[in-house]
Order: structure tokens, then C-alpha cells, then sequence
């Protein structure tokens, strides 16, 4: 799909020869691993925390921008420009994350010179605040959930409008995500309540409280588009992705292509995803966000103006490197197939690995991860059936600074069953010690008839939750204790009833 070159876009073609990575952990080395191969030079930056880290030691050149926290070093602009203009480089690529959708940071880059591999700044901008993002869609044809996503923001009219909506209804913060200030309200008692608290999260989160209203559809699919568009007025799509499984708006399974989609839904999807890049003249590899409802309706949910965590599976059912996409674009050059040249093979699967206990509320774990492996010989799999994208090795310090995700486990297979079968396989080959994980939750994901037979909406894990979840594991101190107060009630229950019977009669 193409059209006409916008004025707003204006192809430039420019060359370097150094990418620094404004990131850290598996995407950084993801990043760095096509760009070596690309013959670029490669720089890393890092916090104290991260100073041994395995992006550092990848990377050609590594520089300290400062101290653990994000807040003062992978999120100082500051600090990454002058990393960028110390080494050489040419550009940045921000992965995910972070940096990845600050327009501040892109005006930055700009003034320095230094190529952004990514979107412009004001399309980041007009997908960064999700009410007006959803006024653009709508003029240009995308279809969206009833709802409403006005600059009104008075409590009377927000209630009178979800009331005409109909419940359920969800509310969200019009400049949050990640599952902040979000929440679905049943009724029009529990209405004002819901406001409030979600006006109090969104206000704590982005520093802005106003809300827009959806309709809550009770059992969707998330299915997201990957889309390109190159500086010349080009737009591809690279087909889609069922993100459905997920805890608290997280995704946690990934797969490609979508289940179930015939050739006409695919059509209408990806074409409406590049109409909603191309109407805020985009550049580079975005991601558009849709609910896909049981009659096969679909309804756009926001834009992702970088890189998604899933894009691997995307890569593994095309055959094609996304980063290089972004990296020859970033260049100038137009996109590399057009839409009739991009095919879908095969079937493909991604797991989050993180280091977090599901059994404990999925609370984020650290330690020294003393061993990391993933056998693949002594599991009859090869490398291309798996692919391990990781940030971490052996010998590894998980710190409590960041985001807990160690490493994404990536399966292709020719067809669903195949597919799932190689992840269960390579999740069973996949040897992590030293610090807890959530590889068990994953299996029991991965071999739940649910899942195998496609039952998927973006409730599938809350509604599976007693078979998803292993029966909690209790310490001997802890059957002793139970034991004890049991006796002990038992006892008093004995002398209230006969009084010459006590406690001795028990031990």
C-alpha cells in the first residue's frame, strides 16, 4: 500500500557508520547483533548497575552515563546525546522502553545531528495522547470501540456519556498505558468510584488525569498489526499477532500469524493499520493495536510508535530482520519488499522469560543467575526452530533496577501444533538456576487445552486461573505451625464440651 509523499516527510538519505543503543538487556543485544552483521560499529551505554552487564561486553565500545536508577541514566537525554557525540555516532536506536517514544529526546537528536532510528516527533506526539490519536483514526477511516474521547472532562458528562455507552464500559487514562489508570466499571453506581481512582492513578503515573471511555467488550482478542513506512510514502504491513494472553494488560504468550484469521479479515486489518500510520505520516516500524471481537468486528486500541517486545515472531513467519528494516529506513532507503512480496510461513511463538514468582503475586526476583543454558542438541531441536533472545548469561547479576525480563523464547514451526509443540520442548530445554523465574508458569500456559485449542481472549489467564497457578508449596515450619494452632483450637473445643479434657490429652 502507498501514497502520496506527505510535505511533512521528506526522505533524506544519510549514512553512518556507528549505532549506539539507548538501552540495555536482550533488545540491546538483539539490536547490536544486526547491526555488526550490517558492518556497523556499536556502542553501548549503562548504568552502575549494568557496568558488567551482557550488552556492555558485546558492544565495541561501551560509556557510563550514570548512577542505577533510570531516571539518571537510560532516561537522561542529556547524558545519551553526549554518550552519542563522544563516540562518533551516527545514530541511536532507543529498542523499547526508556527513550524509545520521548518526542523530547527525538527534537534532541535532531538538533545534534544524530539520526533517531525511528519515528519523527510528531507522530510520536499524535499517538502519545490517546484522545486526539483516536479523532485522527476516525477521520481517516479506522474503525474504533464505541466511546467516547472528549476534551469535556466534567464528572457529570463523563458519567452520562459511558451510561449511553452501556456497561461494561472501561476507563483510561487518556495519556497513560500499561494497564495504569485503567479500569472496567459494571454499573452507573460503581461509576464515580472507578473515576475517581482512576483520575488519582493517572494523575500519580503521567502527571495528567483526564479519561476517555470505551466500550468494554467482554471476550476480545488482541491482535496488533506490524506496519513499516519508509520516508518516500511507502507502507507495508507485515501481517499480525495475538497478543491475548496477559496478566494486567502484560503480554505473556505471543504467536504469529494471528488463529483463525481468513485472508479477508487480514486484509481489512492491515490495511487499516497502514492508513493509521500513514495519517500521521509515520516512519520506521510501528505497531497498531486492535480488539478483535468474536463476529470478527476489530476496533483500533492505540498506536506503538517503536519496536515491540514480539517482534521476533513477526521475523520468524517472514523471514525478514525487522532492525535492518528500521536501520535502512533510518538511512533513507525505501522499504525493502513491497506488500505483495511480504508472505507468512509457518507458525511461530514467543515466551517472556522474567525473573519473577508467580506463585508470590508474580513479585520481581533478583540474585546471580548460576546457570543460564538452553539445550537444544539434547532436545532434538534446532536453530531454526528456536531462537533465544537474551540479556543475560551464566554467572549474571539479576539487580532489582529494571525490568525483570531475563530473555524471550522464540519457536517456529509449519504450522499451530508444530509450533507449540517446539515451545514446550524448548521451555522443558531451558535451564535457569540461581534465581526464581516464571519458566513453570510458561509450561503450564503453553500445555493448557485453552491454549491449544485456541479459546483465547485477553482474559484467558484470569479465567484459568485455578489450573494455570500450582498449588502453593509450604515450607515443614509452616505444616508445623498450621498443626499446632489446629491442635490448639481442637483442645479448647474439647473443654468447653468436657472440662476434665485439655491440651495433654494431645500431646
Amino acid at each position: 500500500m502507498t501514497s502520496e509523499h506527505s510535505p511533512e516527510q521528506k526522505p533524506q538519505h544519510v549514512r553512518f557508520d556507528t549505532l549506539l543503543v539507548a538501552n540495555r538487556g536482550e533488545i540491546a543485544c538483539r539490536v547490536m547483533r544486526t547491526a555488526r552483521r550490517m558492518g556497523l560499529k556499536t556502542v553501548a551505554v549503562y548504568s552502575d548497575a549494568d557496568a558488567n552487564a551482557r550488552h556492555v561486553r558485546e558492544a565495541d565500545e561501551a560509556v557510563r552515563i550514570g548512577p542505577a536508577a533510570a531516571r539518571d541514566s537510560y532516561l537522561d537525554v542529556n547524558a545519551v546525546v553526549e554518550a552519542a557525540k563522544r563516540t562518533g555516532s551516527g545514530a541511536i536506536h532507543p529498542g523499547y522502553g526508556f527513550l524509545s517514544e520521548n518526542g523530547a529526546f527525538v527534537e534532541a537528536l535532531d538538533k545534534a545531528d544524530i539520526t533517531f532510528v525511528g519515528p519523527p516527533a510528531s507522530a510520536i506526539a499524535a499517538m502519545g495522547d490517546k484522545s486526539s490519536a483516536k479523532a485522527r483514526m476516525h477521520a481517516a477511516g479506522v474503525p474504533l470501540v464505541p466511546g467516547y474521547h472528549g476534551n469535556d472532562q466534567d464528572d457529570a458528562l463523563l458519567k452520562a456519556e459511558a451510561d449511553k455507552i452501556g456497561y461494561p464500559v472501561m476507563l483510561k487514562a487518556s495519556a497513560g498505558g500499561g494497564g495504569k489508570g485503567m479500569r472496567v466499571v459494571e454499573s452507573t453506581e460503581a461509576f464515580q468510584a472507578a473515576l475517581d481512582g482512576c483520575r488519582r492513578e493517572s494523575k500519580a503515573a503521567f502527571g495528567d488525569d483526564r479519561m476517555l471511555i470505551e466500550k468494554y467488550l467482554v471476550q476480545p482478542r488482541h491482535v496488533e498489526v506490524q506496519v513499516f513506512c519508509d520516508s518516500h510514502g511507502n507502507g507495508v504491513y507485515l501481517f499480525e499477532r495475538d497478543c491475548s494472553v496477559q496478566r494486567r494488560h502484560q503480554k505473556v504468550l505471543e504467536e504469529a500469524p494471528a488463529p483463525g484469521m481468513t485472508p479477508e479479515l487480514r486484509a481489512a486489518m492491515g490495511d487499516a493499520a497502514v492508513r493509521a500510520a500513514q495519517e500521521i505520516n509515520y516512519v520506521g516500524a510501528g505497531t497498531v493495536e486492535f480488539l478483535l471481537d468474536a463476529d470478527g468486528s476489530f476496533y483500533f486500541m492505540e498506536m506503538n510508535t517503536r519496536l515491540q517486545v514480539e517482534h521476533p515472531v513477526t521475523e520468524m513467519i517472514t523471514g525478514q530482520d525487522l532492525v535492518e528494516w528500521q536501520l535502512r529506513v533510518a538511512m533513507g532507503e525505501v522499504l525493502p519488499l513491497s506488500q505483495d512480496a511480504l508472505t507468512i510461513t509457518g507458525h511461530s511463538f514467543e515466551a517472556r522469560l522474567y525473573a519473577e514468582d508467580p506463585e508470590q503475586d508474580f513479585l520481581p526476583a533478583t540474585g546471580t543467575l548460576t546457570r543460564f543454558a538452553l539445550d537444544l542438541e539434547g532436545a532434538g531441536l534446532g536453530t531454526d526452530q528456536v531462537r533465544l533472545d537474551s540479556g543475560v548469561e551464566s554467572g549474571d547479576v539479576v539487580s532489582m533496577h529494571y525490568d525483570p525480563m531475563l530473555a524471550k523464547l522464540i519457536v517456529h514451526g509449519v504450522d499451530r501444533n508444530a509450533a507449540l509443540a517446539t515451545l514446550n520442548r524448548a521451555l522443558a530445554a531451558l535451564d535457569v538456576q540461581g534465581v526464581v523465574t516464571n519458566r513453570a508458569f510458561l509450561q503450564r500456559l503453553s500445555t493448557h487445552p485453552g491454549f491449544k485449542n485456541v479459546e483465547l481472549d485477553t482474559r484467558f489467564i484470569e479465567r484459568n486461573e485455578a489450573t494455570l497457578f500450582a498449588p502453593r508449596q509450604y515450607r515443614v515450619e509452616e505444616y508445623a505451625s498450621a498443626a499446632l494452632i489446629g491442635l490448639g483450637q481442637l483442645a479448647h473445643e474439647c473443654e468447653s464440651d468436657s472440662p476434665g479434657i485439655g491440651m495433654t490429652a494431645f500431646v
